[in-house]
């Protein structure tokens, strides 16, 4: 979208017609001076408790000019109005950015937006801040002696290139691990996911890992899809909402506009949380949980909707497998007296739980890193899971398992990026993966699979959670030929990850370190600052390249309810940043196969006229490409005309009511907002997206759906398959069915309904890989069945260590009793890597005698991610100053310590955090919180002078992972940070 308006020599005007335009033209023209920041504030609403801001954010100085036409305020020059989403937290937010002669002015919430409604939080307010950069990294640097020394791009590019293939030639391709980006944006996450494939190792990953990795194992492998059900737009239409594990106020502020609509419509609303947060003051009920217990209080609702006979038979009858054996499970092992002594919940508590979520159907359930951060995460998840299966909640409007993810695109880079076990779109890492798309790349298979090490090309690579053992690990227990030795940190931030002290010591062993990013990032101080001199490597050499923000090119994002939207490049990159696509295609040139990373692209010209590669031509790969979970008829044109025609969609059902764009002629009447996937076949086969997945009441064609059947036809003689009569809308098969493929279509008779062209392409395929798209064009469109199948979703799994999910108690437990009951995992390797669990818990049983506080973490209202973009903001840094700790004040008495002062935290590692002590009810006696996105301290010391010379954030702290625990899901590896054990002391002066 691109709004222009021309100065003419009379009076100004603006390029078409739209009020919306005419009325910024006005405002650029009559700006204000510039506000301080507590006007800001006062005119933002940021004061407010969930922090929505209202728009009319002037943030630009009246220009002093000398000419007559500017001291009369007449706009001179082109002012353009750019549509972008916010690059935040995964809600979806749209903004109109107001960019006069090049330099970005202003930004208004789009009110036309059906997801945010003309509103932001206190981040999305702020975002015209990474316009100016004041805080970037504006220039290629490489560590020297300690300090930080500009170089030019092309001494970097050549350097770290040589260094690569060196390693290469020494070691192995998986001697390289790199972190990609959640901030990337689909294109730029699915690129570089392509370019570890052609350098030729699976060893990459990103920020999914540690915060919704476990969600996505743990729904995907319950029925079909690991993602959120339904919108933040439909839990308007819930009755019930049960939020568990997730802070939505301060982590994802914008979407309370919609609870707190239904809960104007009579939904009741219930938090379940080890602290009592700003959601929690919204809730009709509030129930405090030891961390880490959901499964015991998840069960204990369970309980009592069997014992009460809430469950919705006929569902479970139709849908569900295994439940029987749940049910059995749930009243043997977690009557209420055994949930209160694990989770610490009376009983009456809980049943009323159970009580308003069975009566107030539909009930929808939303979990985030509460429940996931957890050595038993793909447990809790499925728990959760089990919930509203038993409640029939799933495949309607108003329940759901409403997952919010975290960053602006964690959506989309888990879907289509850097998986160290999956190409895009969860395809895996089988040969016929890998031969599918050799054939989307244009690439000859024999030639990809010789650029991995022997037998390493299907096997699953490390997670970012581990790089850090992935250098210290004795080699001969690591499953590749030798250790890491180069790190790319390509927009990710490392205080985001647990085990601080070791994360150091890994470092400063590495042979290379580089660090593409807009902002230096903990990194950069953390390579710089002295460590041990045992583990320094003489050789190691540490780059900074300075990546431009999403601001600063075009391309699309996945909101939380897997809408997605094209945002519009709104400024040219700044100071000597390059887009996150432009520095793959140059790394790859030097490397070698920058030809082959770009061969279906049209190439544009860029920054300085340097060549890289057209978003919309990557779309249109990852379109033809990603069959799996429906990335297919989103292409460019039509997220664009979304884009231009958001007051179009509806708020509550996301559905186009008409509306023709005027661009392009498109007819947008039954799309929904976004194409949310699944979408399935081509573009031209019109598919309207899916609202809410698994909906049997609407027509494939419409939005609807079934589960998935994934996991095969029976299990000891039970059929996994639907029952009879249960079918999405207009099916013509009602009763269960496989996944289609050719064999299938042929013993239907369908065979003939294909082209001959997309017959010659489906011969030998499944829908799935036909490129062609024509099986599900016959399946969907002429049939009206799903081409996934039709199954039921699994209450028991067969593929995780526990069937049905158990309660095992932390690696590190505050309570030895329940470990000797609920013990965890038996150590074992897998992601290339020994992992411990019973050994370690068994040697710190009694660890809670030293360190009796649970240490839990989570998110603040102002800042975002590991907070280095948003603490080098400054009209965020002034909301939040200092690092703290949330302590109770019985704790606090106990220790002699009183409101403001400082206190040290310190955990088993050894670790020392200094931060501010907040006294406060919010936590009781037994637990400790803070928030986790500082950086730039460091065990009392601050890290300043290591940062290169105008980059460091304006507001540094400690980082808490600097002092959480080991502990790794048993599934995903993702990180345990929610139950760390920590002391408190007060600091002397």
């Amino acid at each position: 979208m691109l709004l222009t308006r021309k100065s003419s020599s009379a009076t100004p005007a603006v390029r078409g017609s739209s009020s919306l335009v005419a009325s910024l033209a006005r405002g650029v023209a009559r700006a204000v001076p510039t506000m301080d920041r507590r006007a800001f504030l006062r005119r933002s609403g940021l004061g407010l408790g969930v922090g929505l801001a209202a728009s009319q954010l002037t943030l630009v100085k009246k220009a002093q000019a000398a000419d007559p036409a500017k001291a009369t305020g007449a706009p001179t020059g082109k002012v353009e109005v750019r549509r972008t989403v916010c690059g935040h937290c995964s809600v979806g937010c749209a903004i109109d950015a107001v960019v006069e002669n090049g330099v970005w002015v202003r930004q208004e919430p789009v009110f036309d937006s059906p997801i945010n409604l003309g509103a932001h939080c206190a981040k999305g307010a702020a975002v015209r801040e990474h316009g100016h950069g004041e805080y970037r990294l504006k220039y290629p640097m490489k560590l020297v002696n300690g300090k930080y020394q500009r170089i030019s791009w092309d001494q970097a590019l050549d350097e770290i290139s040589a260094k690569l293939l060196q390693l290469r030639e020494s070691s192995t391709p998986d001697s390289l691990f790199v972190v990609g980006s959640s901030k990337h944006n689909n294109e730029q996450a699915y690129l570089l996911r392509k370019w570890m494939s052609l350098w030729g190792s699976n060893n990459c990953d990103h920020q999914a890992r540690i915060c919704h990795s476990t969600t996505v194992a743990g729904v995907a492998n319950t029925w079909g899809y690991g993602a959120m059900t339904n919108s933040y737009n439909d839990m308007q239409n819930a009755k019930a909402a049960l939020y568990i594990g997730s802070n939505a106020a301060e982590a994802h502020p914008v979407s309370m506009l919609h609870m707190l609509h239904a809960k104007e419509n009579g939904c009741k609303m219930i938090v379940v949380d080890p602290r009592f947060t700003r959601t929690a003051a919204k809730a009709d009920q509030y129930v405090r949980i030891r961390s880490g217990t959901d499964i015991a209080f998840l069960f204990g609702v369970l309980y009592h909707v069997f014992q009460n006979g809430w469950e919705d038979k006929k569902y479970i009858a139709d849908r569900v497998y295994g439940m029987d054996k749940v049910r059995e499970e749930v009243m043997t092992k977690w009557t209420p007296d055994k949930v209160e002594e694990v989770c610490g919940v009376p009983e009456a508590e809980v049943f009323q739980v159970a009580k308003t979520m069975a009566e107030n159907r539909p009930s929808t359930i939303v979990w985030c890193m509460g429940q996931t951060q957890h050595s038993i995460g793909n447990a809790m998840v499925r728990a959760s899971c089990i919930l509203q299966l038993a409640l029939g909640n799933i495949g309607v409007s108003g329940g759901g398992a409403n997952i919010f993810r975290g960053h602006d695109n964690v959506q989309g880079a888990t879907d289509v990026g850097p998986n160290p076990d999956s190409l895009p779109g969860y395809y895996g890492l089988a040969e016929g993966s890998w031969k599918h798309f050799a054939k989307v790349w244009g690439l000859d298979y024999e030639w990809l699979k010789s650029r991995y090490a022997p037998n390493m090309m299907t096997k699953s690579g490390m997670t970012v959670s581990r790089w850090i053992d992935g250098v210290l690990e004795k080699p001969e227990l690591i499953e590749q030929a030798g250790n890491l030795k180069a790190l790319f940190f390509w927009g990710h931030a490392p205080n985001s990850q647990s085990r601080g002290l070791e994360m150091k010591r890994a470092m400063d062993k590495l042979d290379l370190l580089v660090v593409i990013d807009p902002f230096p990032s903990a990194t950069a101080a953390m390579a710089a600052m002295p460590g041990k001199p045992e583990d320094l490597n003489p050789n190691r050499a540490v780059y900074l390249l300075p990546a431009t923000t999403q601001f600063e090119t075009s391309g699309s994002c996945t909101a939380s309810n897997r809408s997605i939207q094209w945002r519009e490049k709104v400024i040219e990159p700044l100071w000597e940043s390059r887009t996150d696509h432009m520095i793959m295609y140059q790394l790859a040139e030097k490397l070698g196969f920058g030809k082959e990373l770009v061969k279906n692209y049209k190439m544009v010209a860029g920054k300085g006229g340097m060549m890289e590669p057209e978003p919309e031509s990557i779309l249109r790969e990852i379109n033809r490409g990603v069959w799996t979970i429906g990335y297919t008829g989103q292409s460019p044109e039509r997220l664009k005309a979304h884009m231009r025609n958001m007051n179009v969609f509806d708020v509550k059902t996301l559905r186009a009511k008409g509306g023709v764009d005027k661009e392009t002629g498109y007819v947008l009447d039954g799309d929904y907002f976004g194409l949310p996937w699944p979408c399935y076949g081509t573009p031209e086969l019109k598919h309207p997206g899916s609202p809410n997945l698994y909906d049997t009441s609407k027509h494939v064609m419409d939005g609807g759906g079934n589960f998935r059947a994934n996991f095969g036809v029976e299990r000891d003689g039970v059929s996994l398959l639907a029952g009879d009569g249960s079918h999405s809308l207009g099916a013509d098969i009602t009763t269960g069915y496989p996944e289609f493929d050719d064999v299938l279509l042929k013993k239907l008779g369908w065979w003939g309904e294909l082209t001959p062209e997309e017959q010659q392409a489906a011969e030998g395929k499944n829908w799935k890989t036909d490129l062609s798209g024509g099986i599900i064009r016959v399946v969907m469109k002429n049939h009206g069945c799903h081409p996934f199948g039709n199954a039921r979703a699994r209450a028991i799994v067969w593929n995780f260590p526990d069937g049905i999910p158990q309660h095992r108690e932390p690696i590190y437990s505050t309570r030895p009793d329940l470990v000797e009951k609920y013990p965890t995992h038996a150590d074992k390797t897998f992601w290339r890597l020994p992992t411990l669990f019973k050994t370690l818990q068994d040697q710190n049983k009694d660890i809670g005698q030293r360190f009796p506080l649970v240490m839990t973490s989570g998110r603040l209202v102002e800042y975002e991610g590991g907070g280095e973009e948003t603490r080098s903001n400054p009209w965020l840094a002034e909301l939040q100053q200092d690092m703290f700790v949330e302590i109770n004040p019985a704790t606090a008495n106990d220790r002699g310590i009183r409101p403001g002062e400082m206190v040290w935290v310190s955990t088993p590692t050894g670790a020392r955090l200094r931060v501010k002590a907040l006294v406060t009810e919010r936590v009781d006696r037994n637990t400790v919180f803070l928030p986790f996105h500082f950086s730039g301290h460091w065990q009392g010391q601050d890290l300043l002078r290591y940062y290169p010379e105008g980059a460091a954030p304006v507001v540094r702290g400690e980082a808490v992972n600097t002092a959480t625990t080991y502990g790794y899901d048993s599934v995903t590896m993702m990180q345990e940070t929610k139950t760390t054990v920590c002391q408190i002391e007060r600091a002397s002066a």
